[in-house]
């Protein structure tokens, strides 16, 4: 790369090699000229206000990318199907969701971009409901001039044998949704249930609203056959509210395992949700979930649901890294 500097007072009609940002505290931050610009006579002062003596002039050598070519490449080769690109702007360029969904990163993919010198990437946190036109990710190089290679590289990285994108909108697949609320108190009808709503309204944040309830005891030989006939007529998602703490009384546990092919975790690194259960029957999510949820805004069950809504497959060892950050409490 060859650069020569020209005092601003000498650059009218040459043009900018790169977007420069204008700062005016507590008012304004953002791109005051667009590369390319072609300078006259009337930014001479804007440029001197914003601290600039002097300008660059460029010319690239074989190998070497401007930095917005740099990030446009990139942005391309890592970005999914649910995902669409900013325009680039100060050689950034930012990913927002193009539908509503689960937000997908692969982590080991972004570390290793962000391995290479001069690359960098930053998300959002990945598994985590978003809507659509949330920007997810931004992706530049940090010098205003890029080796081509190490470009190169970061596609090659992000192309891999891997069947998803390395950042992308996973959409929910269609539910059907089946609460099993548990107490003898509230079957009796002495408590009114305070579950169904709160779950009714968490769904719907994902669009589910296909959403029976089934109201039982507290035998754990009802709960659990309450859960397959649930599993057995179609449901995607079952939800087992209340009897879930180490009171003797409390069935649901034993009945979530009694109906399940698998039990993934009794148990979280999480608070609150520290006693949710997850299971499954065959492809039929169970969670048990405890009275934090209704008492709550987050809990373990609300970091968990969108991978389950999204199809994802959850596992113990999902679960285990959640520890990092599982104090949900503000």
């Amino acid at each position: 790369m060859k650069r020569r500097e020209v005092p601003v007072e000498d650059a009218i009609g040459m043009q900018l090699a790169h977007d420069m940002t204008r700062i005016v505290p507590g008012e304004f931050k953002g791109r005051q000229f667009r590369r390319g610009h072609v300078i006259q006579a009337e930014d001479i002062p804007v440029l001197l206000d914003m601290g600039k003596r002097h300008i660059y002039v460029l010319e690239l050598d074989e190998g070497e990318l401007h930095e917005d070519d740099a990030a446009v490449r990139m942005a391309k080769a890592i970005a999914g199907t649910g995902v669409r690109l900013s325009d680039v702007e100060e050689g950034k360029v930012v990913l927002k969701a193009d539908r509503d969904g689960m937000l997908w990163v692969d982590a080991r993919r972004v570390t290793a971009m962000n391995s290479i010198d001069e690359i960098a990437i930053a998300t959002r946190v990945p598994f985590q409901h978003v809507r659509k036109g949330t920007s997810l990710a931004s992706v530049r190089p940090i010098p205003l001039v890029v080796a081509e290679e190490k470009v190169r590289a970061v596609e090659v990285i992000a192309r891999g044998a891997h069947r998803r994108s390395m950042i992308d909108v996973l959409p929910y697949r269609p539910q059907k949704v089946h609460l099993v609320t548990t107490g003898s108190e509230i079957l009796s009808g002495r408590i009114e249930d305070r579950f169904g709503p709160v779950l009714r309204e968490k769904l719907a944040a994902y669009g589910v609203g296909d959403v029976e309830q089934t109201l039982v005891g507290d035998e754990m030989d009802a709960i659990a056959g309450e859960i397959v006939r649930a599993a057995e007529g179609g449901a995607t998602l079952v939800l087992v509210t209340g009897g879930m703490s180490v009171d003797p009384d409390d069935r649901s546990p034993a009945a979530i395992r009694r109906a399940a092919t698998e039990v993934v975790t009794h148990g979280t690194p999480m608070i609150p949700g520290s006693m949710m259960m997850l299971a499954y029957r065959g492809h039929t999510a169970i969670f048990g979930l405890p009275g934090a949820v209704i008492h709550d805004p987050v809990t373990a069950f609300d970091k968990l649901l969108p991978r389950v809504l999204a199809g994802l497959r959850v596992r113990r060892r999902d679960i285990a890294v959640l520890g990092i950050g599982g104090w949900l409490n503000a």
